[in-house]
C-alpha cells in the first residue's frame, strides 16, 4: 500500500502532494514503483497536526480518488469521518483506512457495514488525537489484538467478513522501540487471534527514526522502514502501508525468491 498524502502537514511529505496535480503524478509513480493500493488521506495524524473539517478533507482528497480511480487504480481512502469515507467510495476508493477503528467518528462502523468495501480498523485508545497522544504508553500485541475484535464487533457480520486490521504501530505507543517492534513481530500473531487480515505500517514513524538520530536522511529513514516492514512480513503481514513503495517492492521480490 503506498502513502498518497494529500496534506500540508504530514509529518514526513507535508504539503508536497497538496495539489491535486502533484498527488495524481505522485500516486501513478507509486503505481509504476509496485504499489497494489493507494492509500490517499487528506488529515495529517501525527501528534503535531491539527484537526481539519470534513469539507477541507473532502475538497483535498475527492478530486485525486477520481482521477486515480479513472486511471486504475485500487484506492483506499485514510479517514476518520464517515461522510469523508462515504464520499470517497462514491468516487472510486475500495478500503477505508481508519486509524481510529470507528472511535472517533460513531457513524464509521454502520457506514462501512453499509458500503460495502473493505474496512481496515485501526488500533488506537482515545476518541481525538489529542487525547491518543497525551497518553502514550507500550501495549502488548495481545491487549491490541483483543481491542481490535471489540472494534470489528460493531460491525455487520457481512463487513467484519471483509474487514482487515491494523496494530497501529506509533499510534498512542509512543516511539518506544522494543515495543512497537513486538507488534511487528507478531504481526501473525495478531491476525490469527482477530481472525482476519491484517496491515502494518511502520513507515517513517518516530520509534523508526530517532535511533538513527537527528541527522539521518530520508534514503537512511526509508531503508530503516523498509527492514521494519519486513520484519512484519516474515511475521505473517498480509500488507504493508509505505512511503517508499520501490525500495519496499525491491526488498519483498528478493524476500519471496529467497
Amino acid at each position: 500500500m503506498g502513502v498518497v498524502n494529500v496534506t500540508p502537514d504530514s509529518f514526513s511529505d507535508g504539503g508536497q502532494f497538496l495539489d491535486p496535480d502533484a498527488a495524481v503524478a505522485h500516486g501513478l509513480a507509486l503505481l509504476r514503483d509496485g504499489a497494489d493500493v493507494l492509500d490517499i488521506g487528506g488529515e495529517a495524524t501525527n501528534p503535531r497536526a491539527r484537526p481539519i473539517s470534513a469539507e477541507d478533507e473532502l475538497r483535498r482528497v475527492i478530486p485525486v480518488v477520481e482521477r486515480l480511480a479513472a486511471a486504475g487504480a485500487t484506492l483506499s481512502i485514510d479517514t476518520t469521518k464517515a461522510t469523508v469515507a462515504r464520499a470517497a467510495v462514491a468516487a472510486g476508493a475500495r478500503y477505508i483506512n481508519d486509524v481510529s477503528g470507528g472511535l472517533f467518528d460513531p457513524a464509521m462502523a454502520s457506514t462501512a457495514s453499509e458500503l460495502g468495501v473493505t474496512y481496515i480498523a485501526g488500533h488506537l485508545r482515545g476518541r481525538s488525537l489529542a487525547e491518543v497522544f497525551a497518553a502514550e504508553q507500550p501495549v502488548s500485541w495481545q491487549e491490541v489484538a483483543d481491542e481490535l475484535v471489540a472494534r470489528l464487533d460493531a460491525l455487520s457480520a457481512e463487513a467484519r467478513a471483509r474487514a482487515w486490521v491494523d496494530p497501529g504501530i506509533g499510534f498512542g505507543k509512543g516511539a518506544d522501540g522494543v515495543g512497537n517492534s513486538l507488534l511487528l513481530r507478531h504481526a501473525g500473531d495478531i491476525a490469527r487471534r482477530v481472525g482476519r487480515p491484517i496491515m502494518v505500517g511502520p513507515s517513517r514513524k518516530r520509534f523508526v527514526r530517532i535511533p538513527l538520530g537527528e541527522a539521518a536522511t530520508l534514503t537512511e529513514v526509508d531503508r530503516a522502514s523498509t527492514e521494519a516492514a519486513m520484519v512484519a512480513v516474515r511475521a505473517g503481514a498480509n500488507m504493508v502501508r509505505t512511503h517508499n513503495v520501490a525500495l519496499l517492492s525491491t526488498a519483498l521480490t528478493a524476500y519471496n525468491k529467497l
